[in-house]
């Protein structure tokens, strides 16, 4: 399995990092030993001193596919899930700067954690809410119908160029209000107000 994430698919995101809003989907991958599951706790690497949260919603490919029509994406996954883009943002800011890939900033290990998985046909994907906590306090709050590209429209796109197979995960982009993280901290994280994400950070 491959996991595929998305970048600055939400505007205020892209307004809060100083990022331009994009015309097409901007993508990167993490690697399998990047997932963190069953609330496993996440231990804060030494390599950097500003690792930032990002609440996603995760879809679950179900099928084998390429060049996949818009109008037929849907079909292509069954469940969805919560997860978090951990990035290390002092070494992205350092790569950006220099024209250099995200690779170590995003896709080290543990750095995807991902909640179970629930069935899609239980939820309005258009609008769909999703949030997470910091300790005691709501840091972010995002509903699906705020994305630029939808969930039919990131399949569609990204199957132009990598085959998708089953059980690839595609973490669809973050709302505003990701910030950072310290050791002692507790995130919590929801779909709607069923809590899926409860871990700590050590």
């Amino acid at each position: 399995m491959k996991i595929i994430a998305v970048g600055r698919n939400y505007i205020e995101h892209a307004r809060e990092l100083n990022n331009p809003v994009p015309s097409s989907p901007v993508i990167f991958m993490k690697p399998e030993t990047a997932l963190l599951k069953d609330n496993a706790p996440f231990y804060h690497p030494d390599f950097s001193n500003d690792i930032h949260y990002e609440a996603e919603i995760v879809i679950k490919i179900c099928k084998e596919g390429r060049h996949i029509s818009e109008k037929y994406a849907g079909t292509y996954f069954e469940e969805i899930g919560l997860g978090i883009d951990f990035t290390a943002r002092d070494i992205q800011q350092r790569h950006k700067e220099k024209g250099l890939p995200w690779e170590l900033a995003k896709s080290f290990d543990f750095s995807a954690p991902i909640s179970r998985f629930l069935p899609k046909q239980d939820f309005d994907l258009n609008n769909l809410n999703f949030s997470l906590n910091l300790n005691a306090g709501q840091v972010q709050l995002g509903n699906t119908g705020n994305m630029i590209f939808t969930f039919e429209k990131l399949i569609s796109f990204i199957s132009q160029y990598i085959s998708l197979k089953k059980g690839d995960l595609i973490y669809t982009g973050t709302p505003e209000g990701v910030g950072k993280i310290s050791i002692g901290d507790r995130l919590t994280g929801y779909i709607e107000n069923e809590k899926l994400l409860d871990f700590e950070i050590k």
